[in-house]
């Protein structure tokens, strides 16, 4: 088993920056990639970000390329999320996930490990 628990969240005006973190603990050996998820109330889950935890590859949504930063300290098993110039369109619960194949990247159903979430809201 994984557990990954989320931090970082809270309340940001509008233009501003959060840095997420998400650190894993458990079996994180099996683990090949930590990708980044949101859901805003009312609609679906959204792929955000994933890196692949070994050899550092990265993938991110295009809406959100240029403002999102996916990172990872393997010493920490522990991966970031750095969000600039934040809008509330950006107002979600940001969700960790952990997944045990390398090509999963933006398949929510295809991790099998869940964090519990935190909560970002961007004022206007």
């Amino acid at each position: 088993q994984v557990q990954l628990v989320e931090s970082g969240g809270g309340l940001v005006q509008a233009g501003g920056s959060l840095r997420l973190s998400c650190a894993a603990s458990g079996r994180t050996f099996s683990i090949w990639t930590m990708g980044w998820f949101r859901q805003a109330p009312g609609k679906e889950r959204e792929f955000v970000a994933a890196i692949n935890w070994s050899v550092g590859r990265i993938y991110y949504a295009d809406s959100l390329k240029g403002r999102i930063t996916i990172s990872r300290d393997n010493a920490k098993n522990t991966v970031y999320l750095q969000m600039n110039s934040l809008r509330p369109e950006d107002t979600a619960v940001y969700y960790c996930a952990a997944a045990q194949s390398s090509t999963v990247v933006g398949a929510g159903a295809l991790y099998e490990y869940w964090g519990q979430g935190t909560q970002v809201t961007v004022s206007s």
